[in-house]
């Protein structure tokens, strides 16, 4: 890590860490639908939608730091993307979540429920992975496992895709259902931008 001699705004790893937090809050509400019957779901959405607010509250928070700091630990613009990239993870499940309480539906196709399993494991490693922001010590294996997450999701969205689309389901509910499974495959996506973020960091800072 190259030596600084001028004292850097440290405040910013402590809100990447809230915020990677919220995310797993966010995980587990998408795990709790899976068990959920349809009364049961707008609770969770609901419960969704307000983690989804306190991430968008922590997102400002960064903003708001970067724009008032003179000295930031990283780039800008590194910052900037980090912050966006995980806001972006948590608005794709809130997203996904109402969906399916506003679309109505009654049972998730399977693979669904893996999934989210993948987003879950990525929630808890990105959680992990944002103190080690302050020393960027052991992060290399988060970012591969980040990444070999996502080609795992990507699969499972190829998947889901061809079960969809293998005659099973009435036109209207495949849109239904494609849309709910391509917000959670970009999920996965941010999960990879914010892995790809944190290596472009570390490649800076070494």
């Amino acid at each position: 890590m190259r030596f600084r001699l001028t004292p850097r705004e440290t405040s910013f790893y402590d809100m990447f860490a809230a915020s990677a937090d919220n995310i797993v809050t966010g995980s587990k509400l998408l795990m709790e639908l899976l068990g959920a019957d349809a009364s049961a779901r707008a609770e969770i959405a609901e419960r969704m939608r307000a983690a989804e607010h306190a991430g968008d509250d922590a997102t400002h928070a960064i903003f708001h730091q970067l724009n008032s700091s003179f000295i930031t630990p990283f780039d800008r613009e590194d910052i900037y993307n980090l912050a966006s990239s995980l806001d972006d993870i948590m608005d794709f499940m809130e997203e996904a979540v109402d969906l399916v309480v506003l679309y109505n539906v009654e049972e998730l196709p399977k693979g669904v429920e893996q999934q989210i399993e993948v987003l879950a494991r990525a929630a808890e490693l990105t959680a992990e992975a944002m103190p080690n922001l302050r020393t960027m010590d052991n992060l290399t294996e988060y970012w591969i496992e980040v990444n070999r997450l996502e080609n795992q999701a990507d699969q499972i969205h190829r998947k889901l895709l061809a079960h969809l689309f293998n005659g099973k389901y009435e036109a209207i509910e495949v849109l239904k259902l494609k849309q709910i499974v391509d917000v959670l495959e970009e999920a996965a996506d941010a999960f990879e931008h914010v892995a790809n973020t944190v290596e472009t960091l570390a490649v800076k800072e070494s």
